[in-house]
């Protein structure tokens, strides 16, 4: 982690986030690190979807079709987290952390994590093995600074 921070601030960059299962679990564990605030520009924690409509500009719509757990509102977020943040890299996460929650269809631990790094973005999608709320927000925030940390180099 304190590689990554030091890496970002060496190349002048930003980053901010919107995160929702993970309740903020992302935005900690960078801010946590001496130096951050040299690389932390916003971290937003829009954990319902009237947080996604409201703050983000998510399209109720998108919600409604294709669901908070979707390709489509993990692209939405991380695309209008950019326009709000005018950070250099913008991650959105959503996904379900469980216990409960899950469908056949969706199930606990499908998360969707979202970077876009000007104007290349790429979606993510993983499916954590836990069923552990806590194991599920963990492997979410691993997986997505390796995400950054990639590239990053």
């Amino acid at each position: 982690m304190e590689s990554l921070v030091r890496r970002l601030a060496k190349k002048k960059l930003k980053i901010s986030i919107a995160e929702s299962c993970t309740g903020g679990l992302l935005a900690s564990s960078i801010t946590s690190i001496s130096g951050a605030s040299k690389v932390f520009n916003l971290g937003l924690v829009t954990y319902s979807n009237q947080a996604k409509i409201k703050i983000l500009n998510v399209n109720k719509n998108i919600i409604k079709r294709y669901g908070a757990v979707s390709r489509e509102c993990c692209l939405a977020m991380v695309n209008n987290l950019s326009k709000i943040s005018k950070a250099n890299i913008n991650i959105s996460i959503t996904g379900i952390a469980g216990p409960k929650g899950g469908t056949k269809q969706k199930p606990v631990g499908l998360v969707y994590i979202g970077i876009k790094k000007n104007n290349k973005t790429s979606i993510n999608k993983c499916l954590f093995r836990s069923k552990k709320r806590s194991l599920i927000q963990k492997a979410t925030v691993k997986k997505a600074l390796n995400l950054v940390f990639r590239i990053v180099k």
